[in-house]
């Protein structure tokens, strides 16, 4: 593309871009929402808090990573540790699909590699 036709499409997409700002000034709900953000900002300042402040005020479980959802879902596996007698190797899991421990139950049949497990945790 020559400089000049780049030139005249960045200009009209300028055009177009003030338009849209032009409209967007005019709108009642932008004028509302700036009117509200500003006075936001005048309390926050006023009361010398962040919004960090007001976020963890207005929903107490946003900073501790649980939320109203995350009591319902799926529940943490146990820590699963199994000490291989032979070998004297460890591993900790809290699944089944450890590759090692595959290998194991392949090896030596999967009663045999649950009698290894030396203990659980939480």
């Amino acid at each position: 593309m020559s400089l000049i036709n780049e030139y005249i499409q960045k200009e009209q997409q300028l055009k177009q871009l003030q338009q849209e700002l032009a409209r967007l000034e005019d709108d009642q709900r932008l004028k509302s929402e700036l009117e509200f953000k500003a006075k936001l900002e005048s309390l926050m300042a006023e009361f010398e808090k962040r919004p960090a402040d007001v976020i963890a005020l207005l929903d107490p479980n946003q900073g501790s990573g649980k939320s109203a959802t995350s009591t319902t879902g799926r529940r943490k596996r146990r820590l699963k540790i199994y000490k291989n007698p032979h070998t004297g190797d460890v591993i900790e899991t809290r699944g089944g699909n450890h590759k090692e421990l595959r290998g194991w139950k392949s090896e030596h049949g999967d009663e045999t590699v649950e009698s290894w497990l030396v203990r659980m945790e939480d």
